[in-house]
C-alpha cells in the first residue's frame, strides 16, 4: 500500500513541476557588460571595463566625486533624502524588493537556465570606490547607525568601587559526560541525568542561541546543530565572586583559594525542584510578532541540615564563615553581599515551535524531576567516582579523585580551576543516595513515577510555563532579513525546516595571538583588532553574556568571560543545520495526503532536503566561480541588541557581492515565486536567505535595504558602558582606526597571509563561529581542509565520507586513506622520530668515523706504500691482502723396525740415540 500511495504521490509532483513549478536559474558570477549596461546615459561608453586602465579610472573618478562632495554643504542632506526615497521604493510582500521591467539586473525566471552560466571572476579586483572620501562617522550616517550613544545601560553592583562586572562564581557542578556530547566533558555529577531533561533531537524546540544547551553533556564539534563545542558546564552558583581584578573592585584568585582554604564545611545535599522557563531576551529579530524567547532553567534548593543541635544549619553557617574569610583576605566590593538563588541555567534565547510544544517539552522534562525527587526525598550530594584535572588544560599533573560533595571555583561557566573537598566522607545513607544510579537502582524509580506531584507552573515573570499565551511559529513570517540575526537569541525557522543551524559561508578574520589560551590559525594580517576592543574596561561596565571579545579573549580575564580563541569573521550565507533528514511534519503529511502523484523516487528526494550535508556544501562550495573577495572597513557601532560590530562597505557589484547573488540563486530557499537552481541538484530547506534575494537588496546607501546582504564583523555580545559619553569616546576612538584603515585600503583588499590563501580573497565554510572546516581559492583555483589548525579531514561521523572505504576516490582527502595509500618507509618513519638533536647526532657520529677511517688508512698507507705507488693503487692492492703462507705440517718419520728394538743394547749400558746430534753453533 505505501507503495501504491509512493507511486501515485510521484506522479502528482510531476505535474505539478509541469503545470506551477517556475523555471530555475543557475546561479554564476555576472559578467562585466552588466555594469557597463547600467551606466545609463554616460558618455564613457568607450571606458575599459577591466584591468589597470579601468582601475585608474575608477580612482580618478573617486577622488573627483569625492572632491565635489566635500565642497557640497548639503550632501549629508542629499544623501539622507536619496536613502528615504529608496526605501519608500515597493517591496515584496515579505521583504523581498519587488522587481520592475526597466531593472538593468532583472533576474527573471521563466528564462533558459543556460543564459545565466556567466563568467566573471577574476575581472573583479576591488571594491568601494564609490564612498572613498567618506569617513567613518560619514559612512555611519549613510548606513542608518548610530555610532554616538550605546544601546545598553550600564548595569553596575551599586557599589561606587566597583568599576568591572564580573561573572566567576563559587558553585556546585552538574557535568556529565554522554555519548552524544562534547568528550571532553567532566563527569562530576553521577546523581542527576541531565541529558534526560533537555531536547536534543529537536522535538519541541525550534531554535536556542548559539551556545545551544549547556547542560547534558555539551557539543561536539561536528554537531548537525552547529552549536558552539563547548564541553558540559551546568552548575549551581552559590556565591558570586565577580570581578578578579582588585584594582577595579575585584577579588583576586589567590584571595579566593586563601578563604576557602582556611574553611571547613561538610557535604551539601541538592535537591532537584522544578524545570521552568521565563526571562525572554526580547530579540530585536522577531519585533513584536513571530515566537517569543525565554530562558530555561533547574530550579534546585541546598537542603538544610544540623550538626550537634546547631540553630544554624551547615550551609548557612558556611556562608557567614565565606564571607568573613574574604574580608578577612581583602576581597574587593565587586562581590555579592548575599548568596545567590540556587538554579541550573540549562538554555537561553530558546524559541519552542509552538505553546502546544513547549508544555509538551515542560512535562516531559518535570517528569524526569519526579523521578529525581522520587530517588532523592532528602536530597543527595552531588559527585563522582571518576578522575579529573583542574584546570582543564593541567592534564595529569592536577589529577585527583572528584569524589563527593566538592565545591568548585569557576573562573568562568566553562572553566573550573580548583575543586575543594569537604572535611568529611558521606555517611552511610549519603552513600547510598549518592549511588543509587551508578549502581543501577534507578529502574524501579522510573517504573513507579508516572505522575508529577509538584507545581511547575510557577515562577515570575510574563512568560513562565502558566501565564504564556498561546503562539504557534509561522513559517511563512520569515523574511530575508532575518539572516541579520542576533546570535544570542534562537532563529525564526523558514518553511518545511525542523531544525536550526548555525553553519555559513564566510571570510575568516582571526588571527593568532601569544595572548590567547586557545590559538588558532592566522587566517589575515591586514586588520589587527587588538585596537578594537577595550580589555582595560575604561569605557565598559560589562557584557550582557558569558562571552567577552570574540576577537580573543585573554587568560586572566578579570570579568571572568570565558576564555576563547579568536573567532574574527565575516559572515555571508547562513546555510543553516547540516541535517538532511530535519524536514517538516507538514511537508511529509502533504507529501502522503497527495501520494497518488508522486514517485519514490521524489518522495526520497524531497524527504531528504531538511538541510545540506557538509559533503554536499563542500560540493555547491567547489561549483561557486568567484572572483577574488575584496572587503573594506566602514564603521564601527552598536546595534539594537546592544552588540558591537564592524560594518564593511556592502557593495552590490563587487566579487563578493556576485557571491553573495550566486549563492541564493544556487542555495537559497523557495520563497515569494523564487526557486534556486544549481547543476547538482542539492537544495535546502533550512537557509536564512531566500534564492530570490540579491546583493542590491541588502544594507547601505546602494541597496534596497530589504535583503540579507550586510557584511558585518560582531566583536562582542550585549556590552554596557559606563555612561553614553564613554560609548561615545569608545566609538570615536574605534572609527579613527577604521579611518586609517579606509586611507589604507581605499578600494578594500583581500585579506590573506603567506602561508594562508597567499593571493588573497578565499572563502570558507565555518562549522560554526568557532570553527573553520573547509577553504575555497578564488577562480575555481583549488580547495582544502583546514580544521583545528591541520588540512586533514576527520574521519569520524557525520565528516563527509562516502561508502566502500578507502577504495573509493572520493574518500582519497581523508586522513586515514591518505596515510593507507602514502605509507612512509620504515627508515623515513625512524629518521624523522629522531628529531633534531637526535639527527644532528647521527651527523656528527657519522662525521668522526669517516675522519677516523681517512685517518687509520693515511697511516697505513705512508708505512706499507711502495715506491711510486698511488695511494689509490694502495688501496685496492691493501683490499685485496697478501697471499698466506702455506703451513709445513711437520711429521716424525719413523725407522723401520725401531719399536721391535731393545731400549737398552746388551753390548752398551747406554742407549744409543737414533737422532743426529745438534750442531752447537
Amino acid at each position: 500500500m505505501m507503495q501504491t500511495r509512493a507511486a501515485s504521490v510521484a506522479a502528482g509532483i510531476a505535474a505539478l513541476t509541469i503545470c506551477g513549478f517556475p523555471t530555475y536559474t543557475s546561479a554564476k558570477l555576472a559578467d562585466r557588460s552588466r555594469v557597463q549596461k547600467a551606466r545609463k546615459g554616460s558618455n564613457n561608453n568607450y571606458r575599459p571595463i577591466e584591468g589597470p586602465r579601468y582601475r585608474n579610472n575608477r580612482s580618478k573618478d573617486a577622488k573627483s566625486e569625492g572632491a565635489r562632495l566635500v565642497a557640497s554643504s548639503s550632501s549629508s542632506a542629499a544623501t539622507a533624502q536619496q536613502r528615504s526615497s529608496s526605501a519608500s521604493s515597493p517591496v515584496g510582500v515579505r521583504g523581498a524588493k519587488v522587481l520592475s521591467q526597466s531593472d538593468n539586473f532583472d533576474v527573471r525566471m521563466n528564462t533558459d537556465p543556460e543564459s545565466f552560466r556567466r563568467h566573471l571572476s577574476s575581472q573583479l579586483t576591488g571594491c568601494c570606490t564609490n564612498y572613498i572620501s567618506y569617513s567613518a562617522a560619514d559612512m555611519c550616517a549613510l548606513y542608518g547607525q548610530d555610532c554616538e550613544t550605546g544601546e545598553q545601560p550600564s548595569h553596575d553592583s551599586g557599589d561606587e568601587d566597583c568599576s568591572q562586572a564580573g561573572l566567576s562564581f563559587i558553585g556546585i557542578s552538574f557535568s556529565v559526560n554522554t555519548a552524544l556530547g562534547n568528550p571532553l566533558s567532566y563527569q562530576l555529577c553521577d546523581q542527576f541525568a541531565m541529558e534526560n531533561i533537555i531536547d536534543r533531537n529537536y522535538d519541541y524546540v525550534m531554535s536556542m542561541d548559539e551556545d545551544g544547551w549547556l547542560v547534558g553533556g555539551g557539543y561536539k564539534s561536528f554537531d548537525y546543530s552547529g552549536k558552539m563545542p563547548y564541553i558540559d558546564s551546568s552548575h549551581t552558583e552559590l556565591l558570586r565572586i565577580g570581578s578578579l581584578d582588585p584594582e577595579f573592585g575585584g577579588t583576586s584568585i589567590s584571595q579566593v583559594y586563601d578563604a576557602m582554604d582556611s574553611l571547613n564545611f561538610a557535604p551539601f545535599s541538592i535537591f532537584p525542584e522544578y524545570v521552568k522557563g521565563g526571562g525572554g531576551h526580547h530579540s530585536g529579530d522577531d519585533g513584536d510578532k513571530g515566537v517569543p524567547s525565554c530562558d530555561v532553567t533547574l530550579i534546585v534548593s541546598v537542603v538544610d541540615t544540623y550538626e550537634d543541635n546547631q540553630s544554624y544549619s551547615t550551609y548557612d553557617e558556611f556562608l557567614d564563615d565565606l564571607f568573613d574569610a574574604l574580608d578577612a583576605m581583602g576581597g574587593g566590593p565587586c562581590m555579592d553581599d548575599h548568596d545567590t538563588d540556587p538554579h541550573v541555567s540549562m538554555s537561553r534565547g530558546v524559541k519552542f515551535k509552538s505553546s502546544y510544544h513547549q508544555q509538551q517539552y515542560f512535562y516531559k522534562a518535570n517528569l524526569e524531576v519526579a523521578v529525581w525527587q522520587a530517588m532523592y526525598p532528602k536530597g543527595v550530594v552531588i559527585g563522582s567516582k571518576g578522575y579529573a584535572s583542574f584546570p582543564p588544560n593541567s592534564g595529569s599533573k592536577n589529577r585527583m579523585y572528584v569524589g563527593y560533595g566538592n565545591l568548585y571555583f569557576f573562573f568562568d561557566r566553562a572553566n573550573i580551576t580548583k575543586a575543594f573537598t569537604p572535611y568529611r566522607d558521606l555517611t552511610e545513607t549519603e552513600s547510598h543516595y549518592a549511588t543509587i544510579y551508578s549502581s543501577g537502582q534507578s529502574d524501579s524509580y522510573y517504573e513507579s513515577t508516572t505522575k508529577i506531584s509538584f507545581n511547575y507552573n510557577k515562577g515570575s515573570g510574563s512568560q513562565d510555563n502558566n501565564q504564556q499565551e498561546y503562539y504557534e511559529h509561522n513559517p511563512y513570517g520569515w523574511n530575508a532579513q532575518m539572516a541579520k540575526h542576533d546570535m544570542t537569541d534562537g532563529w525564526d525557522l523558514p518553511p518545511n525546516c525542523q531544525q536550526e543551524g548555525e553553519t555559513f559561508f564566510g571570510i575568516p578574520l582571526s588571527r593568532t595571538s601569544d595572548s590567547k589560551l586557545l590559538s588558532t590559525t592566522s587566517f589575515q594580517n591586514q586588520f589587527d583588532f587588538e585596537y578594537l576592543v577595550d580589555r582595560n574596561f575604561t569605557y565598559m561596565q560589562k557584557f550582557g553574556t558569558n562571552h567577552g571579545w570574540l576577537v580573543g579573549e585573554t587568560l586572566d580575564n578579570g570579568a571572568g568571560s570565558i576564555v576563547d580563541k579568536d573567532t574574527a569573521h565575516i559572515p555571508i550565507f547562513y546555510t543553516g543545520s547540516t541535517n538532511p533528514e530535519m524536514v517538516s511534519d507538514e511537508m511529509i503529511s502533504f507529501l502522503f495526503r497527495f501520494g497518488q502523484w508522486l514517485t519514490s523516487l521524489l518522495i526520497s528526494l524531497v524527504l531528504h532536503q531538511g538541510g545540506l550535508s557538509l559533503e554536499n556544501l563542500i560540493k555547491v562550495g567547489k561549483k561557486i566561480d568567484f572572483g577574488t573577495l575584496y572587503i573594506k572597513p566602514a564603521f564601527v557601532f552598536q546595534d539594537d541588541d546592544g552588540s558591537i560590530k564592524m560594518q564593511f562597505e556592502a557593495d552590490p557589484n563587487s566579487a563578493l557581492g556576485y557571491l553573495y547573488s550566486s549563492l541564493c540563486q544556487m542555495i537559497g530557499i523557495s520563497w515569494n515565486y523564487d526557486t534556486p537552481y544549481n547543476d547538482l541538484g542539492l537544495y535546502t530547506n533550512c537557509a536564512m536567505h531566500a534564492a530570490g534575494d540579491r546583493a542590491k537588496y541588502g544594507c547601505g546607501p546602494e541597496n534596497g535595504n530589504s535583503g540579507g546582504f550586510c557584511p558585518q564583523m560582531t566583536l562582542a555580545y550585549r556590552v554596557s558602558f559606563q555612561s553614553d559619553e564613554h560609548a561615545a569616546a569608545y566609538l570615536n576612538r574605534c572609527n579613527n582606526y577604521v579611518d586609517y584603515w579606509r586611507s589604507l585600503y581605499p578600494s578594500g583588499v583581500a585579506v590573506g597571509t603567506t602561508s594562508f590563501c597567499p593571493d588573497g580573497g578565499c572563502l570558507a565554510l565555518f562549522l560554526n563561529r568557532y570553527d573553520v572546516f573547509y577553504v575555497f581559492k578564488p577562480d575555481l583555483a583549488g580547495s582544502w581542509v583546514e580544521f583545528m589548525g591541520g588540512t586533514v579531514a576527520p574521519t569520524i561521523s557525520p565528516a563527509p565520507t562516502y561508502e566502500g572505504g578507502c577504495d573509493n576516490p572520493h574518500n582519497l582527502h581523508l586522513d586515514s586513506c591518505f596515510r593507507k595509500k602514502h605509507v612512509r618507509k620504515a627508515s623515513s618513519v625512524a629518521w624523522d622520530s629522531l628529531g633534531t638533536v637526535g639527527q644532528l647526532s647521527v651527523f656528527l657520529l657519522v662525521f668522526m668515523a669517516s675522519t677516523l677511517t681517512v685517518s687509520i688508512f693515511l697511516a697505513r698507507a705512508k708505512r706499507r706504500r711502495r715506491d711510486g705507488e698511488s695511494y689509490l693503487a694502495f688501496l685496492f692492492r691493501d683490499m685485496r691482502g697478501s697471499k698466506k703462507k702455506r703451513k709445513k705440517l711437520l711429521r716424525k718419520r719413523m725407522g723401520k723396525g725401531t719399536l721391535d728394538e731393545d731400549l737398552l743394547s746388551d753390548d752398551e749400558g747406554v742407549p744409543q740415540c737414533a737422532c743426529s746430534p745438534r750442531k752447537i753453533r
